[in-house]
Parts: C-alpha cells; sequence; structure tokens
C-alpha cells in the first residue's frame, strides 16, 4: 500500500531558523525554516531525494530508519514556509522531494541532510548548484547536481554520476563507475571495478585496486595519471589536451602500446618490442607478449609510463 504525505508547511515540528545565508544564492540574505521527520525504513530499502538549490548529505547507521532532517530557504519568511517538501513511502522504497514553485522565485531552495540503514540502496539523488556527498550504501545509485561537487566514500554497487563545475571525488568503492563533470577534477581512490571518466579543463587521477575491464579517461587542458592494480590484464584509453599521461602500470602486463603527443615526449619503462618507426612524440609496441589495447593521447604534453605503483 502507498502513502503520499504532503508536509504542511506550518507543522508544529518545523522549527524557525531565522535569517541564515547559503552558498547557492552567492551570498544573499535570506529567510529559512529547518525541519526534522522520521519514519521506520527497512534495510535493503531503496531511497531517493530529488532538492534544487541545495544540498545532500547521506550517511548510513545501525538503524532500521531514516531520518530526514533539512533546512529550507526563501527571500521571506512566506517563501521559505509555502517550500514544499513531499514524502512518498512504499513497501521497500522512500523517495524525498523538494517541489519547486510553479512560480520560480529566486533564493529558493531545500538542503537535506539524511541518515538511513547501512544496506539500503542510494537509487537516486538529484540536486543543484549544491554538493551531493554520501558514505556507505549500496548502488546501483545514480548521482546527478550542477555547480556543485560530488564525494561518494564506501558505496558498494554501480555508480553514475554527473556534475557540472564541480569535482567529483570517489573513494573506497566496489563496483563499476561512470563518472562526468566539467571544470572539476576527478579523483579515485581504492576503485574495485570498472572506471570510465570524463572532465574537461581538469585533471583525472585514479587508483584502481581491482578491475577486469578498460579503464578510461577522458578531458580537455588537463592532466591525468592512473595507477592499475598488479593483476591488471585490460586496456587503457586515456585522451587529453595540452596536458600530460601518465600510467602506472604492474611489471608483468602483456600489453600493445600505441602512444603519440605533439610537440613534447614520450618515456617508458618498460622494454618493447616496436612496430613500425620510433620517434619523440610517437610509439607503437608490444610489453611482454602483447595484449589489450593501451591508448594514450595527447597534444602539447608528455606521456609517460611507468612502472609498478605509484
Amino acid at each position: 500500500m502507498r502513502a503520499l504525505l504532503v508536509l504542511p508547511v506550518l507543522a508544529a515540528m518545523l522549527t524557525l531558523a531565522g535569517c541564515d545565508i547559503d552558498d547557492f544564492d552567492g551570498g544573499w540574505q535570506h529567510f529559512s525554516r529547518d525541519f526534522h521527520y522520521s519514519y521506520a525504513c527497512a534495510p535493503g530499502s531503496r531511497i531517493s531525494v530529488e532538492t534544487f538549490n541545495g544540498s545532500v548529505e547521506i550517511s548510513s547507521w545501525d538503524e532500521n530508519n531514516v531520518e530526514i532532517s533539512g533546512t529550507k530557504y526563501g527571500p521571506t519568511q512566506a517563501a521559505a514556509d509555502n517550500l514544499r517538501i513531499d514524502i512518498d513511502r512504499s513497501t521497500g522504497s522512500v523517495a524525498i522531494r523538494a517541489v519547486r514553485p510553479v512560480e520560480r522565485r529566486n533564493n529558493q531552495g531545500a538542503r537535506f541532510v539524511l541518515k538511513v540503514p547501512r544496506a539500503a540502496v542510494l537509487e537516486r539523488i538529484t540536486a543543484s548548484n549544491g554538493a551531493i556527498h554520501t558514505a556507505d550504501g549500496v548502488g546501483p545509485s545514480h548521482f546527478r547536481t550542477s555547480n556543485g561537487s560530488v564525494r561518494v566514500e564506501r558505496l558498494h554497487g554501480r555508480l553514475d554520476a554527473e556534475t557540472s563545475n564541480g569535482p567529483i571525488d570517489l573513494v573506497d568503492t566496489e563496483g563499476d563507475a561512470q563518472l562526468r563533470t566539467s571544470n572539476g577534477n576527478v579523483d579515485v581512490r581504492g576503485l574495485r571495478g570498472s572506471l570510465d571518466s570524463t572532465t574537461s579543463n581538469s585533471a583525472i587521477r585514479a587508483e584502481i585496486d581491482r578491475t577486469s575491464s578498460d579503464v578510461r579517461a577522458t578531458t580537455n587542458n588537463g592532466s591525468i595519471d592512473l595507477a592499475l592494480p598488479a593483476d591488471f590484464a585490460a586496456g587503457i584509453r586515456a585522451h587529453t589536451s595540452n596536458s600530460s599521461i601518465t600510467v602506472h602500470l604492474p611489471p608483468g602486463i602483456n600489453a600493445h602500446v600505441i602512444a603519440s603527443t605533439n610537440n613534447d615526449s614520450i618515456s617508458s619503462e618498460f622494454e618493447m618490442m616496436v612496430h613500425g618507426e620510433i620517434s619523440k612524440t610517437h610509439l607503437e609496441g608490444d610489453i611482454g607478449k602483447g595484449g589489450p589495447l593501451v591508448d594514450l593521447d595527447t597534444s602539447n604534453g608528455g606521456i609517460r609510463i611507468l612502472k609498478g605503483a605509484r
């Protein structure tokens, strides 16, 4: 049985927070209203959050409840009070949404802070002009925001994350990761799964502990630095422009390497069986017995192929 709860704007449990300042409106003074709710939530439940002009922070705990706290903002106290928060609960799911008014006003929005059961599925988190930060949880997960960072820690399951004008930080996660941003660095540490990452005008840095799939990294005007695990046996595609590419490969790897650059040089710590002519700006050859393709391409940046861990 489904039950739709439309939370009244003048509910007694809401407390007035008075005037406040938040990041999304560039420092304009506005009014706010805090809220807090708690509901039973079984382990494995699917959690989704949708908001605008505000951040979302989710952490886990060992309780079978979901705690929903946050702050609504508006240019007047009435605007803050009247911003509606909907919570749609059904068996196995909790959907939380800040409802954007039909008549859009500047400086309105909502920020959420959630505590969820440790095995909850963080199904979909959508925000704008605010960060998304999650700790623990299960995928598959889809995270979307704009003008804000995305930080994900200890997620178990596939992740699809996208932002603009903000970095993506992935820490100690297990599952395939597809990461998209613009004008923000991508930093991955302790990934156990495949990586497909894209940014522009920023750097990509990844330390991968385990994967059986190709690693892909694409950026413009930013460097790429990839460290692969000892048993890595897949391919690499790293493309950038106007910056460098560095890859750290395990000593016993078998790979077919194609590396190209303009106006810089290529260096390798591996012995290679070279195919065709070798030059300062182009290299094609086999490491070991040859194998999956390691495709490295840049303009106006150097390429380094290093042996061993970073």
